[in-house]
């Protein structure tokens, strides 16, 4: 997914719940999960980070693409359904 398809998908929700509902990252769809989502970053910034202190990385290597954005996942909420997978709008 691009940023642009992202945009345009949260634009729809923004339309149909308005702009101050929460979003939230449903992950593992055998064992679902809801999680807060603590920001974004991209592959240039962990890069960066890397050249700074190489040993904060748990396998020392760069990320592979610079280009490429990351939503960060910012802790457990509570359990998930596998109905996520089943309704999720896609581009």
């Amino acid at each position: 997914m691009t940023i642009d398809q992202l945009i345009g998908l949260l634009e729809e929700y923004r339309d149909e719940h308005g702009p101050d509902a929460e979003v939230r990252l449903m992950t593992q769809e055998n064992w679902p999960f809801e999680n807060r989502i603590a920001g974004v970053t991209s592959g240039a910034e962990m890069n960066e980070a890397s050249e700074d202190d190489p040993s904060e990385y748990f396998d020392d290597q760069d990320v592979a693409d610079d280009a490429i954005v990351y939503i960060v996942e910012g802790g457990q909420i509570c359990y998930g359904s596998k109905r996520a997978w089943e309704t999720c709008r896609d581009c």
